[in-house]
């Protein structure tokens, strides 16, 4: 039995040197959630699952789509806040998107510099 919750408790990080490519590669999947939210994470995490060189790229891409499949959750949840309170809370979601631009300008920028990022709330449903 694990003493976290095996939903929100991140794997551990991979280790060693990263080059450049995989380096931008990480970086793109982070920035393309702010534009297509879960959509270019999956595309590059597709692409790269099953290349165990691209270790760095994969644990990246599956934090970022994870992320991003928290944030969609959350932000439907937004709009449906304001909905139903008659727009009294119409900005909750521009809220949660402005969240969503600064934790993913933060992962990418860390990923550029070669550090694995860990956004600090995520449901991991992609292992």
């Amino acid at each position: 039995m694990t003493d976290g919750n095996e939903f929100t408790t991140p794997p551990p990080a991979p280790s060693g040197t990263v080059s450049q490519e995989d380096r931008t590669m990480a970086l793109i999947a982070h920035l393309l959630g702010i534009v297509t939210f879960f959509i270019g994470p999956l595309v590059i995490w597709l692409i790269n699952k099953d290349n165990s060189s691209k270790s760095f790229v994969i644990d990246q891409s599956k934090e970022a789509l994870n992320f991003q499949i928290t944030i969609s959750i959350i932000y439907l949840v937004a709009i449906v806040l304001a909905i139903i309170s008659l727009g009294l809370l119409f900005f909750v979601p521009t809220l949660v998107w402005v969240a969503n631009l600064v934790f993913c300008i933060l992962g990418g920028k860390k990923a550029n510099n070669g550090e694995a990022h860990r956004y600090p709330f995520a449901l991991r449903l992609i292992k």
